[in-house]
């Protein structure tokens, strides 16, 4: 006789995701929509308030909107955003800002059981639409599980105003799927690991996308931003449908992670994990030349030096890798890359 079939999973998505010129305006239309009352808070920075706050103040007038101006995503900035809320007895948060406002309330929309929408002025990795946020510490950065925003708010307006140098890094960023897909591929071949064909699906078109794109994506263009933004916002998704941050966090990830606890503040996250991405597409046997050069063409780093790291410390980044997340099977192995493999494989690539 048959087992009974018991398999069940839930996936979380954005309800409603608008990109495009000047969709700021349609923030009142979405609160609506989400029917979560009218008192709510919007959590910002300094800077982002000014590129992006005060307008969406203006556009939820009758509501009672607070506004918390916070800095990156630590414990100590999440738990006096915290409380915050819980003093405004706020049942919606909007986040205005970049990858740290959207993660603090990923993570504050989870612990306080209320819907948030994030309204993205920069798209420096592909977390604006995900379920995972990164907390930082002194010891690097922490991803743990988050809420999934209820509306994704992509003004390309706004986001064009922002440093080409973070919409280049989110493009990187997603590029960089390509390793991390293939690291799970191979978990799943060896290690029986659980695998998401409609997750990793999402997580290749995002990419496959920004491989398409590369040619056209230019500073000071705002149709640049609406070309990477569908790719960045549909990565995040894989993460939701996945339910963690497999399909797009492999090897090169954990490089990346590596960096930022050993050698940290040196670059940004996508572009670290652009660059780790030629090296662990190397070690996969994939195509490196042809994401370095989409990389290239983005004006993304390709040089461990233009991460601001020597070629000693790149190397030792990419060794030590393998002990970042034990639980995750990649190409780094259990017992990592030798390192005089990886120094060829830093020559042989141009990366040192």
């Amino acid at each position: 006789m048959e087992k009974d079939f018991l398999k069940a999973k839930m996936v979380e998505f954005p309800r409603n995701v608008i990109a495009g010129h000047d969709v700021l305006s349609s923030v009142r239309d979405i609160c609506v929509n989400i029917h979560s009352g009218t008192t709510g808070t919007i959590i910002t920075g300094e800077n982002t308030d000014i590129a992006a706050g005060k307008a969406v103040r203006s556009y939820l007038d009758g509501y009672d909107i607070d506004t918390c101006i916070t800095g990156n995503a630590t414990a100590e900035n999440i738990e006096s955003t915290k409380d915050q809320i819980l003093e405004h007895d706020s049942t919606f948060i909007l986040a205005v800002g970049g990858g740290s406002k959207i993660d603090i309330a990923k993570i504050l929309s989870l612990q306080l059981n209320i819907p948030f929408l994030s309204i993205p002025t920069s798209a420096a990795h592909d977390g604006i639409a995900s379920n995972r946020a990164s907390i930082k510490s002194e010891k690097g950065s922490k991803s743990i599980s988050g809420a999934s925003p209820m509306g994704v708010i992509a003004d390309t307006s706004i986001i064009s105003k922002a440093s080409y140098r973070s919409l280049a890094s989110g493009c990187a960023d997603v590029l960089s799927n390509f390793s991390s897909l293939r690291d799970w591929k191979l978990a799943y071949n060896l290690k029986d690991e659980s695998f998401s064909r409609s997750a990793y699906s999402f997580a290749m078109f995002s990419a496959e996308s920004m491989m398409d794109a590369a040619d056209y994506i230019r500073p000071h263009l705002e149709e640049s931003v609406w070309l990477a933004i569908k790719p960045i916002i549909v990565s995040g998704i894989s993460m939701c449908i996945a339910g963690s941050s497999r399909p797009t966090s492999g090897s090169e990830h954990m490089i990346s992670h590596t960096i930022d606890m050993m050698y940290p503040g040196r670059a940004m996250h996508g572009e670290q994990c652009g660059v780790a991405s030629i090296i662990t597409t190397y070690l996969q046997k994939g195509d490196w030349e042809e994401l370095k050069h989409a990389l290239v063409k983005i004006g993304a780093p390709t040089k461990a030096s233009e991460l601001n790291l020597s070629d000693e410390e790149f190397i030792d980044a990419v060794c030590n890798a393998h002990k970042i997340r034990k639980d995750r099977f990649t190409i780094l192995g259990d017992k990592g890359v030798p390192r005089d493999v990886v120094e060829d494989v830093c020559i042989r690539t141009g990366v040192i």
